[in-house]
């Protein structure tokens, strides 16, 4: 096992893995109820709608074969599950004009692209033409991007009157769901730094218990404490229904919605899934450690290669587009190094199959605080960036911010990327820049201008 996931040479032990498994889990596991809630509200192009129980098994199958396959074969400490914002473009763009099965199709087929990027050398080679200033300025965005998750999927961060946002719901700090949430924060960073050995994992399952017992003494509105009310859940044990797997059809959308619309689903589907992949692989890798003087990341090709059967995956199950999930920063924050602590969490949600009512026992206010704290060690790459070159800091500024205030990596990184290019090409330095890089420019101008394109095209 050793030889196998390099604990000894990555600085890791079995018990470090599994912790950060765990951790890693515990901090993902709302997509379990999550995904079927978002994918089951929504209804096709004939007015089916999707079983929520079949919904929720497609998601655990899906997210347990990715996640396992990336620790195997990419020996990454990465979660793998449907992606939220991917599921959106799924349920709200792509289901109102194709079936549910037609729909998954052009899932499976985003995935087959990406695999052909990847095996292709294409995507490995536009990881590596980013410049390092920028790598460093996607860490620290996505660690304010999960910051800003946590403190919003807690109820410290709302949706403003007067501004875009508030303290709270209402301007203030109000209900005990939030009281919770700043207990466990203030636990977990006690424990951190006082470098409690789990500090994490025992932070949120404390809070978790401490959740369940106010969730019963007190009156709580269930809607406050977010998709997970914190409760013994009145059974264990739950049956999966594989229904929905392998239920899928791959080119009927083309016909059904017609190609232009198709066309434009698959599109952003694949763009989407590339970079917000792209930019979690880079930002977690650098946190754990793993990214070389160049900004390397070990085995990047069989990682590439894996995320993108796992969107492949999570369409043949029905379940979304699988993507790495960038709460797996959790688990590094707890000590993951290695594709054994992807493993781990796979194996709990294979485990987790037989038992969802206990996936609805850890709220938002006692997972939260965990992104929080990595949120703010992922701020520290900041300190790799060249703040006093102007031709990388406003690039990188612009990479770091969009992440959080758009709610997507995909935005940051798309105006990191244009930024850096039309500023090297004003300052006549246009043959320093990789051709990679100035394809890859005009395809994030084509995917932000995607809809005035659609337009013009119909």
């Amino acid at each position: 096992m050793d030889r196998f996931f390099e604990l000894t040479a990555r600085g890791s032990t079995v018990g470090q893995e599994v912790r950060g498994g765990l951790t890693t889990f515990m901090a993902m596991a709302y997509i379990i109820l999550l995904n079927p809630l978002i994918l089951g509200g929504a209804t096709d192009v004939t007015g089916a709608k999707l079983s929520i129980p079949q919904l929720t098994t497609s998601t655990i199958v899906a997210a347990a074969v990715s996640t396992i396959l990336i620790g195997l074969v990419g020996n990454a400490p990465f979660g793998v599950a449907a992606g939220l914002g991917l599921n959106a473009v799924v349920a709200y763009q792509a289901a109102p004009y194709m079936t549910w099965a037609q729909a998954m199709g052009l899932v499976v087929l985003e995935g087959v692209v990406i695999i052909l990027l990847a095996v292709s050398g294409v995507r490995r080679l536009i990881m590596n033409s980013i410049p390092l200033a920028l790598k460093h300025a996607i860490s620290v965005g996505i660690g304010m991007f999960i910051a800003l998750i946590g403190l919003v999927d807690a109820g410290f961060v709302g949706k403003g009157t007067g501004s875009p946002v508030q303290l709270g719901t209402t301007g203030h700090l109000t209900g005990l769901p939030v009281a919770v949430f700043c207990f466990g924060l203030l636990l977990v960073i006690v424990l951190f730094v006082r470098k409690v050995p789990g500090a994490i994992l025992i932070a949120i399952v404390v809070t978790a218990v401490l959740a369940i017992v106010v969730n019963s003494v007190a009156k709580i509105d269930p809607a406050s404490w977010g998709v997970v009310v914190p409760k013994i859940p009145e059974g264990v044990v739950a049956m999966p229904d594989f229904g929905l797997i392998g239920n899928i059809d791959l080119f009927g959308g083309f016909a059904r919605a017609g190609v232009v619309t198709a066309l434009v689903v698959l599109f952003t589907l694949v763009l989407s899934g590339f970079f917000d992949a792209m930019g979690t692989i880079i930002g977690v890798s650098d946190e754990a450690g793993l990214v070389d003087a160049e900004g390397r990341v070990p085995r990047l090709g069989a990682i590439l290669t894996v995320d993108g059967v796992s969107a492949a995956v999570g369409g043949f199950s029905s379940a979304s587009a699988n993507t790495v999930f960038v709460e797996s920063a959790a688990g590094v924050g707890e000590g993951a190094r290695t594709g054994l602590a992807a493993v781990t969490t796979g194996g709990v949600f294979f485990v987790t199959m037989f038992f969802t009512p206990l996936s609805s026992v850890v709220p938002a206010a006692a997972a939260a605080p965990a992104l929080v704290l990595v949120g703010a060690l992922m701020m520290t790459q900041a300190r790799n960036v060249p703040w006093d070159d102007l031709t990388l800091a406003v690039p990188a500024f612009l990479t770091i911010v969009l992440m959080p205030f758009t709610y997507s990596i995909t935005n940051g990184v798309g105006a990191g990327v244009i930024s850096y290019t039309v500023i090297q090409a004003a300052l006549g330095r246009s043959r320093t820049i990789p051709w990679l890089l100035w394809v890859v420019s005009l395809v994030f101008v084509a995917y932000f201008g995607i809809e005035g394109i659609r337009a013009l095209v119909e």
